[in-house]
């Protein structure tokens, strides 16, 4: 996705058959659950947003993050069927003990079973 050019709702032609859009969306947000690396392009950035009226670009964007799917085939969550429903909360905190600017981090994991999910 390329952040300096946002997508818009009027930006273009609108697709002869926006069925093959909205089945691609409907797959994509279906991944985001194990590809949580897509969530943004797919939800914040409004490719789902579009389905009513998709439009050139849209379909454009969608083709590019499925060419990112396929080159990153191996990079996913895995969540075996053994794995225990168990969600475990890890965080860190360190309140503004930097010297130059006195901001805090914040740092946090959590894990489903043995899986990171966020």
């Amino acid at each position: 996705m390329e952040p300096s050019r946002p997508l818009f709702e009027s930006e273009s032609s609108l697709l002869l058959d926006p069925c093959e859009y909205r089945r691609l969306i409907e797959s994509l947000l279906y991944l985001t659950y194990t590809r949580p690396d897509i969530n943004f392009v797919v939800h914040k950035h409004k490719l789902s947003w579009f389905v009513s009226n998709p439009r050139e670009p849209h379909m454009t964007t969608t083709f590019r993050v499925l060419q990112y799917l396929k080159g990153c085939l191996s990079l996913s969550l895995f969540f075996p069927s053994n794995n225990q429903i168990i969600i475990k909360t890890f965080s860190y905190s360190d309140w503004g003990t930097c010297i130059d600017s006195r901001r805090s981090i914040i740092l946090y994991c959590v894990f489903m079973g043995n899986s990171l999910i966020s």
